[in-house]
């Protein structure tokens, strides 16, 4: 067993080194993904081990890129495209969610599209206007598209890899302020035996009320339970892994024995995740709750100048405020 302690970061470098070596069709393509590795270096070294055919740089036209890799699954390949920041996607969101989302069911079964988009997504590193965004609501909104997203290395490693292989077009948003989190993953473990791509994680089993999060706030979602714990209050934390879809079945059965839940994540409250799981959970686990379902979140305001993005941000102490909140009703 090859273990390693490595950022979340070169997590995803090593999975996506194992499927350039493990598949042919792989192809990687993006803005400077090549000779500079990416501006987080997420495929360095990559384009030097199999060269300008499999991993290429692209001109600075997110459309094209996306267009162009429709054509190359369309064709057999299996192109993992990088989106440099967040905020970039939105050129090539009309090729996301009326051609990627669409051609499996336009084509009635007949095209597959095996198509990964890669997103460093989310705040918390100090950066210019539309390099902090969170959209992931816009893709778990279109039907045809999964979305996943990972918050330490060792699902990093794993879930990029079932991303590659797997026949539908997922949306894969890597949480860039964590990308420099250490963690210890077994790089020789057969992809067959890792978690489930679209299974959501029970990380820290609780009792008295149930903290929903993904991608960056899972580390806030469980340094919170941590500090809750020191006043006698046991909070089960679920890393939800997937977006679309959504693991309910593990939430429900959460929510239902702790009688409580909170949703944490930095995208906008208005219409965000949130709203989406706070409707299910009450739906399913109504005569379960204890309080209503509670939301932290980013503010309903573009994100802000990077001096402001600290007051922006959800944090400890307002998920552990929530948390009053849920047990004070």
């Amino acid at each position: 067993m090859m273990t390693e302690t490595i950022t979340l970061g070169k997590a995803v470098n090593h999975g996506l080194r194992r499927a350039l070596e493990n598949d042919p069709k792989v192809v990687i393509m993006g803005e400077d993904v090549g000779k500079l590795g990416g501006v987080f270096r997420i495929t360095d070294g990559l384009q030097k081990d199999f060269g300008e055919d499999r991993v290429i740089d692209t001109p600075l036209a997110e459309a094209g890129i996306v267009g162009t890799a429709v054509g190359l699954a369309i064709r057999g390949y299996r192109p993992v495209c990088e989106i440099q920041f967040d905020g970039f996607v939105f050129p090539a969101y009309n090729q996301i969610v009326a051609q990627v989302a669409k051609m499996h069911y336009r084509s009635n079964g007949a095209v597959r599209l095996p198509l990964v988009i890669r997103i460093p997504y989310g705040g918390g590193i100090g950066a210019v206007e539309h390099h902090s965004e969170s959209p992931e609501a816009y893709f778990a909104h279109t039907p045809g598209l999964k979305v996943v997203t990972c918050a330490d290395p060792v699902d990093a490693y794993s879930m990029i890899q079932q991303s590659i292989t797997s026949d539908d077009p997922i949306i894969f948003l890597e949480p860039k302020r964590r990308y420099w989190e250490k963690g210890t993953v077994d790089l020789d473990a057969p992809l067959a035996d890792a978690f489930p791509l679209h299974a959501a994680r029970v990380t820290r089993p609780g009792t008295d009320a149930t903290i929903l999060a993904y991608g960056p706030m899972v580390r806030v979602a469980l340094d919170a339970a941590t500090a809750a714990a020191e006043d006698g209050r046991d909070l089960e934390v679920i890393d939800l892994r997937t977006l679309s879809p959504v693991d309910y079945p593990v939430i429900v059965e959460s929510v239902r024995r702790t009688g409580r839940a909170v949703v944490v994540h930095e995208a906008p409250g208005n219409l965000g995740m949130g709203a989406e799981l706070a409707a299910r959970i009450t739906e399913q686990c109504f005569y379960h709750l204890e309080a209503p379902v509670l939301r932290v979140t980013g503010y309903d305001v573009p994100y802000p100048a990077a001096r402001l993005e600290e007051e922006y941000l959800p944090d400890l102490d307002r998920v552990l405020d929530a948390v009053d909140r849920a047990f004070g009703w």
